[in-house]
């Protein structure tokens, strides 16, 4: 590590949570908010400037088109928490309005299969109280007129809390107040988890002291099967490259461009007065860590053709910026891996995102914290995202994972 190592002002910690970026962050300031809660709390991160986190690299966005009524669920309250956000700090002045814009997610579908799973996601979402529609590809065309929608069959949209946000603010905002309610950040590493049977009894750091700990919690995005490996559990989560693209249109759009989720797995959307678009690559095939260098050929051989084809004015557009990140992807079932270990309880994930890291940190957060707390979740049941499934083999289903 180029950083200064910080050392810990204790020897023990009734909370250790390996990573401080928007999960730890989340999670800490829940705790510190919570009346239930007393103990003390560290956060161990690497890089304190989160200069290559996930956090920072993240788009934002947030959407209740869910076929899983559990991921549902958590969405709607993360659309509440960003609604209310000043609330959620008690109405402190310094604390800014966060909006959602809510210009809504497009998928579309140019299958008749694929169409089919929009429209019974439309049903388990309508039924929680989401705003989807299924349209037809005559009722988009309507409603936008610039796509081109000669191959599609039918889409959903939803205009009601979903959209994207400034993620950037909300996370200052938990990692500024948790450590004024007494969370101590450091710039460290642990470098070993010192288990024994059951149960994790200390952690090494990268500077050499040795921390005891009543509870600790994997928040290292990316780096969770990394951390999980030193407690010698296998974790099935590794980096995936993300790339991202902002834009510019010779002929800019008459209106908002909804988050356009095309089947060829390109989406893009309205970013300001610019555009933002994005993809995996081709070969989604794990990264190293440290590995952020972008390949420059997908934006020209695969997105800016993929871009002209669904929206023709974009036939004659210019590349302002563009930027890879990582994301922290889930091989079993590409759902978040949450909650104690089944075998060894006092060791909690947070973990396997797979792209809905930041709209799932507010609910998540909260039961953690819940977790930690009381020994059970009081507000979402998360126990369906367990690590037991994976030891058991049994995947959580979500059709809609981008």
């Amino acid at each position: 590590m180029a950083q200064q190592l910080q050392s810990p002002r204790a020897q023990s910690y009734d909370v250790i949570l390996i990573g401080g970026a928007m999960y730890g962050s989340s999670i800490a300031w829940w705790l510190s908010r919570d009346p239930g809660f007393d103990g003390s709390i560290l956060l161990v991160e690497r890089d304190l400037s989160f200069e290559f986190a996930a956090t920072s690299h993240t788009n934002s966005c947030i959407r209740q088109q869910f076929s899983n009524t559990t991921n549902i669920q958590i969405s709607q309250f993360g659309a509440e928490f960003i609604n209310n956000f000043q609330s959620y700090f008690d109405h402190d002045p310094r604390v800014p309005h966060i909006p959602i814009q809510s210009f809504g997610y497009m998928y579309l579908a140019d299958t008749a299969a694929d169409a089919e799973n929009l429209r019974q996601s439309q049903v388990v979402q309508a039924q929680l109280g989401a705003g989807t529609r299924h349209m037809t590809a005559a009722e988009i065309q309507a409603e936008y007129p610039f796509y081109n929608v000669d191959d599609i069959t039918a889409g959903n949209h939803n205009t009601a809390n979903e959209g994207y946000f400034d993620g950037g603010t909300i996370f200052d905002w938990c990692k500024r107040v948790a450590q004024e309610k007494g969370a101590e950040y450091v710039q460290n590493e642990v470098v070993a988890i010192n288990r024994q049977a059951d149960r994790i009894h200390s952690v090494t750091l990268a500077s050499g002291e040795t921390l005891s700990c009543g509870l600790l919690v994997n928040c290292t995005g990316p780096r969770g099967a990394h951390t999980a490996r030193m407690a010698g559990i296998n974790l099935p989560v590794e980096p995936r490259k993300r790339y991202s693209f902002i834009f510019d249109a010779e002929q800019p759009l008459d209106r908002d461009l909804p988050l356009t989720i095309d089947p060829s797995g390109v989406h893009m959307r309205s970013e300001g007065r610019y555009y933002l678009a994005g993809c995996p690559p081709d070969d989604d095939a794990p990264v190293a860590y440290d590995d952020f260098n972008q390949d420059h050929s997908i934006w020209q051989e695969k997105v800016w053709p993929i871009l002209a084809a669904r929206v023709p004015k974009f036939e004659a557009i210019k590349l302002i910026n563009s930027w890879a990140g990582h994301y922290d992807y889930n091989t079993f079932d590409q759902n978040a891996i949450i909650g104690p270990h089944h075998e060894v309880e006092n060791f909690l994930f947070a973990n396997g995102f797979s792209g809905h890291g930041l709209q799932q940190s507010m609910a998540i957060g909260r039961g953690l914290a819940e977790f930690i707390t009381y020994g059970a979740y009081r507000s979402i049941d998360l126990s369906p995202f367990a690590y037991k499934r994976i030891a058991e083999g049994n995947p959580l289903v979500e059709k809609a994972v981008i």
